[in-house]
């Protein structure tokens, strides 16, 4: 066999085992698990760590105040000193409802220590504000929630004996850099962390959506609290592995009620929002990087060349490799697609999108090297604070 063609074969084999093996990662079936009747609604305190999030609370803070919880609840905003007006406008957004809806409270935490990242000891603050509340909402500052959505969680945890119920917020695809990018966002994260392996008790396997993230808080103090974490950048994931670690039931799906609000108009705001905690994803460890960089050529670059090249070299076996593994790739990818309301045939497109993840990795890495590391609102977060706790994923 020449080089053309058993490269194309081998990718080819890994598009079968990735289609049947790992965990049917590209189905988008797995949803809020059926509520069943709860006899009695606990309180929830709503985490909502914000900085600079003046832009976007308009849409998503009235709707956590609009919750029609059967329960006690409130919402705690929790303003990391921000510089654009957050707290104010939070307060003005929670007094406009003239007491109709959930209660507020704004506050600010201490300046940040070290070995913390601001979200976390964000929420470490308002975990302290929360009290004995029974279940924590985790949710960022530009996630909107439909009126019932934190029944539905609560319903979810309490029928299922749910210890983590995440859900996975439908990200915004108005833009062109949107559609090609989000969707292929959410299939990446699938594929390293199937759902059906992270919500199996017992699997090694978890993460969560650090958007939306309904914790009992019996479960996070088992876990050790926000401080078991404090420096993972990547912290739903951390959340998870920590949750599950101490014998903890996760749950991990795709939302219907749940979306952000966030604009990302121009490629340069996705790749920082992708770079900016692809490498540490990786331990920051060139030889992850190298093996990520040659799989993800490997698995997506390759079918698209082989079909070609294998069609203009007469080697008709690379051709017909190329394009089978080019056609699961394009079938895996399909219903997410669907499930963000794109065009079918945009599954083609999903190696140039590949390609430009790939480039985004190797820049997050160089960007590390040059001691910028994870930045994100004028935070900058070194080496230092990463891996969180937790094994690996299977």
């Amino acid at each position: 066999m020449t080089v053309l063609l058993w490269v194309p074969v081998v990718s080819l084999l890994a598009w079968l085992w990735l289609t049947l093996a790992q965990g049917f990662f590209w189905r988008t079936d797995q949803r809020l698990p059926a509520a069943r009747p709860v006899a009695r609604w606990p309180e929830v305190v709503v985490l909502v760590p914000a900085r600079d999030e003046a832009e976007v609370l308009p849409v998503s803070l009235p709707s956590l105040l609009a919750q029609r919880y059967p329960g006690r609840a409130r919402v705690v905003l929790v303003d990391d000193h921000s510089t654009d007006g957050t707290g104010d406008l939070a307060r003005r957004l929670g007094q406009a409802g003239g007491g109709a809806g959930l209660a507020l409270t704004v506050t600010t935490p201490p300046p940040l220590p070290p070995g913390w990242t601001g979200k976390l000891w964000a929420l470490r603050h308002g975990v302290e504000r929360a009290g004995r509340a029974e279940y924590l909402l985790l949710t960022d500052a530009d996630i909107a929630h439909g009126p019932d959505s934190l029944a539905a969680l609560v319903a979810a945890a309490e029928g299922h004996r749910l210890d983590l119920v995440s859900q996975m917020a439908r990200l915004r695809v108005e833009t062109r850099w949107e559609r090609l990018i989000v969707p292929a966002f959410v299939y990446f994260f699938a594929q390293l962390y199937p759902f059906r392996w992270s919500n199996r008790p017992g699997s090694r396997t978890a993460a969560a959506a650090g958007g939306c993230s309904l914790v009992r808080r019996t479960a996070l103090e088992r876990a050790g609290g926000i401080a078991a974490i404090r420096g993972a950048v990547i912290d739903d994931v951390n959340l998870a592995r920590a949750v599950k670690r101490t014998g903890g039931r996760t749950w991990l799906g795709l939302a219907e009620q749940v979306g952000s609000v966030r604009p990302y108009p121009e490629l340069g705001q996705l790749w920082r929002m992708v770079s900016r905690s692809a490498y540490a994803q990786l331990r920051h460890s060139p030889l992850l990087l190298l093996g990520t960089v040659l799989g993800l050529a490997l698995v997506y670059l390759v079918p698209p060349v082989a079909l070609v090249a294998g069609a203009v070299a007469g080697s008709w076996g690379a051709a017909a490799a190329g394009g089978a593994a080019w056609a699961l790739m394009a079938g895996t990818f399909t219903p997410m697609l669907r499930y963000y309301r794109q065009p079918a045939p945009a599954a083609l497109l999903l190696p140039f999108t590949a390609l430009l993840y790939l480039l985004m990795t190797v820049d997050s890495a160089v960007q590390h090297w040059r001691g910028r590391g994870s930045a994100w609102k004028g935070r900058t977060y070194g080496k230092a604070l990463e891996p969180g706790p937790g094994p690996a994923p299977d």
